[in-house]
């Protein structure tokens, strides 16, 4: 079945030469920068938000589990599954780009591809459904141009989403805590948009001021007149 899928989807860039540049960008780079530019507009957004050290720590949440995502796929998954580019292993395949014989499952493309479309989708449902399809079309381009199963690709994006979901959702609340003390300091402008004030440093009112501003209150204060005697 993931053959057969991949045969089709495959000789369709087969039978559309016109398409093959694009795709292969897309699939390769561009769509990632697509995504990650999604997540750049989505902090800026969030900054002129109300809550905007909580949309800070889930985009910069969305970040980190993009960065774990992929590591555990580098160190763990990929050394415990082991699986050929399809490129290598069916007949008349055809590789849009260069077929390197490492493993193929699952696909890291997919895997950040997802990665950052949950953390999108946590952000702002609008520009996660947007992060969705471009998921979507970055995986089928990975197909597309001959490197992956359909299989690898749905791995990967499932397996980036879940990853993401987990960093965001377990770490957000104490990420935003933090924000919200860095939004008093002078990087405050990156978290939100209308920074509070810093905070003045409480004067200590000791024994010898309080005297201070007694002594201060008493020769401000009007003298009576003093009183006519009849």
């Amino acid at each position: 079945m993931d053959t057969r899928l991949y045969i089709t989807v495959n000789g369709l860039a087969r039978a559309t030469p016109w398409a093959q540049g694009a795709m292969t960008a897309y699939a390769v780079w561009a769509g990632l920068v697509l995504l990650a530019c999604l997540l750049v507009g989505g902090w800026l957004w969030g900054r002129r938000r109300a809550d905007a050290p909580a949309l800070f720590a889930t985009a910069l949440l969305t970040g980190v589990g993009v960065v774990v995502a992929v590591g555990l796929n580098k160190a763990v998954i990929t050394q415990i599954f082991e699986r050929p580019r399809p490129c290598t292993t069916v007949k008349h395949a055809l590789a849009l780009v260069e077929c390197t014989p490492d493993n193929a499952f699952p696909s890291d493309h997919a895997l950040l591809a997802g990665a950052f479309a949950a953390g999108l989708f946590l952000l702002n449902r609008s520009l996660g459904t947007v992060a969705i399809v471009a998921a979507v079309y970055v995986a089928f381009g990975r197909v597309y141009i001959g490197m992956h199963h359909p299989g690898d690709v749905t791995a990967g994006l499932l397996l980036g989403a879940l990853i993401t979901v987990i960093v965001v959702l377990t770490l957000r609340g104490v990420t935003t805590r933090f924000a919200e003390n860095l939004s008093r300091t002078a990087v405050g402008p990156v978290i939100t948009a209308n920074p509070a004030p810093p905070a003045e440093p409480e004067v200590r009112r000791t024994d010898a001021y309080r005297a201070g501003r007694r002594r201060m209150d008493s020769r401000r204060a009007p003298r009576r007149a003093p009183a006519r005697r009849g």
